[in-house]
């Protein structure tokens, strides 16, 4: 007999909204947001042609996003579970599970994840990798703009060495653009609303989100949930 899971359904949509994430990481995530858009608008932009005055808003944006990504990780360091977002063997017996899932096998009775995705653990990893990348080739490069703390150096680095570094920079540029318009895609799809709507209000309904999640899950509003509360 296969399990509807009508009760199952019927318990969780009288629980109370989710609250899936805190306050302060929604300020995170948009103000990260906003520094990279402009990044990579006064980045590309001036490569296709519309010409402006890019350079102080590019290298201001980066270091804001620098320190956006220092304090994330003291935060998550120290604040939170860094475990629930590391990518292990249980998300790769979750992605085997699906695939070899029977089709008589009911959806509340797959494994289900936590708090994340496989997918979305593998993203972040590869954000967090082409982030650090380019806030690294970043830094160097600002050796050869005049700011208020220093005078510009064109010699610092070889040519060969300045050639790496502006490759390196470019790629990752490049691969960040592709992945943001692939969460922006994902984020906007009928079926992944519900992740946007609770990093505008914090809150998600429990039958959007159990659907895909454990429904043990709870986010507490003080501290990131631990696996097996």
């Amino acid at each position: 007999m296969i399990d509807d899971g009508t009760e199952a359904k019927a318990s969780i949509a009288a629980q109370p909204q989710v609250a899936r994430h805190v306050l302060i990481d929604i300020c995170f995530h948009w103000l990260v947001a906003m520094s990279a858009l402009i990044l990579l608008a006064t980045g590309f932009l001036p490569i296709i042609g519309i010409k402006f005055a890019w350079v102080t808003i590019h290298w201001v944006s980066g270091i804001l996003l620098a320190g956006l990504v220092l304090l994330h990780i003291v935060r998550a360091w120290f604040w939170q579970n860094m475990s629930s977002m590391f990518f292990g063997f249980e998300d790769i017996r979750e992605i085997r599970g699906i695939r070899e899932r029977p089709a008589d096998v009911s959806n509340t009775e797959r494994i289900k994840p936590n708090k994340y995705l496989p997918a979305q653990k593998l993203m972040h990893h590869g954000v967090t990798i082409l982030v650090i990348v380019t806030i690294i080739t970043g830094c160097l490069m600002m050796v050869k703009i005049d700011t208020p703390w220093w005078q510009r150096d064109l010699y610092w680095l070889s040519a060969e060495n300045w050639g790496f570094v502006y490759v390196a920079h470019g790629f990752a540029a490049l691969f960040l653009l592709s992945v943001v318009m692939i969460h922006i895609y994902f984020a906007l799809r009928p079926e992944k609303i519900a992740y946007l709507r609770s990093m505008i209000s914090t809150k998600v309904a429990p039958q959007e989100i159990f659907r895909e999640h454990d429904s043990g899950m709870r986010v507490l509003e003080k501290r990131e949930p631990i696996d097996g509360e």
